[in-house]
């Protein structure tokens, strides 16, 4: 099998499933009462709808690439109904497969079903867009323990999972409300300024909760040793990982206290184009960033963490 399409396919996964989850939960977030007008403002309702269409397509090569890795067959070509069947029926990742799809399904017919209501049951779709989400904690590294660390594995990586989801999710959305194609209106950026800043503190938290559920993830998975980190793959992939996270809070911190006030003058003199742009080519930076981190959680999660590796 080729190790690197399965890196990809799991990156989109990550990507896809981590954006879907994460927009609506960013809007309950960052703008709150105004989590209508951020969904109108983005095309909300569309995205979600292209977001699960795309999450059930990735899911099937998902499917093959984990029939492949089960089976030890060389190719798609010699998978049989009879290894798919064993996958589905006879697995947790099967089982958390069906579970996907399904959530992925009901996303779409609820967002497709809003469209005539008007508005869009955000509380509802944080909920259900999660759970695509959290069914890949039962394809990594905490699916392999067994009893009372099996469950504080996977409930590591659920938290890690959807704090992750939410920082993506305002990263889209900012850059989406920050972005200067089209018609560009004072009372987008407003909006977006009122966003980033209320999402310095649910941010924080975020932060927060990706440090300890990473540190339990690696100590449950690699032990509570640090030598790792310079000897294995594994160790050396995870630190280029905290470099990229490092310069996300560095970026962050910079719009937090230098380039979101710069862009609330600018809105007040209704004069903000440059400070908008200054604002946006730093989220976006910051959103290249997570998109790197998720392509290495995508390999991580097919190596071998243990120290002897």
């Amino acid at each position: 099998m080729d190790d690197t399409l399965h890196v990809v396919v799991r990156w989109a996964l990550y990507l896809d499933l981590g954006l879907m989850a994460g927009l609506p939960l960013a809007a309950l977030l960052a703008f709150r009462q105004d989590a209508g007008r951020m969904a109108l403002a983005i095309g909300l309702r569309r995205l979600l709808v292209v977001l699960a269409s795309m999450g059930l397509l990735v899911s099937l090569c998902h499917l093959a690439m984990l029939a492949l890795a089960m089976s030890g067959v060389a190719a798609l070509s010699d998978l049989d109904g009879e290894v798919f069947a064993t996958v589905l029926g006879h697995t947790d990742a099967g089982i958390a497969w069906w579970i996907r799809i399904a959530a992925l399904v009901s996303v779409a017919l609820l967002t497709r079903a809003a469209r005539s209501r008007g508005s869009l049951p955000i509380r509802s779709l944080s909920v259900l867009g999660a759970v695509p989400l959290v069914s890949l904690a039962w394809t990594g590294h905490a699916a392999m323990n067994e009893g009372a660390r099996a469950y504080i594995h996977m409930a590591a990586d659920i938290v890690h999972l959807i704090a992750a989801a939410a920082w993506l999710g305002a990263l889209a959305a900012f850059a989406l409300l920050l972005r200067q194609r089209g018609v560009v209106s004072l009372s987008r950026w407003r909006l977006a300024h009122q966003g980033l800043s209320r999402f310095a503190w649910p941010g924080t938290a975020i932060v927060l909760a990706l440090g300890v559920s990473g540190a339990l993830n690696y100590c449950l998975a690699a032990g509570p040793r640090l030598s790792p980190l310079m000897t294995t793959q594994y160790g050396l992939l995870l630190v280029a990982k905290l470099t990229l996270v490092a310069a996300m809070i560095a970026l962050a911190a910079g719009n937090r206290y230098r380039l979101v006030p710069a862009l609330g003058r600018a809105i007040e003199a209704r004069h903000a184009p440059v400070a908008a742009t200054a604002l946006g080519r730093s989220v976006l930076l910051e959103a290249g960033a997570a998109t790197l981190i998720l392509a290495i959680v995508a390999w991580l999660g097919m190596l071998d963490p243990s120290p002897s590796s």
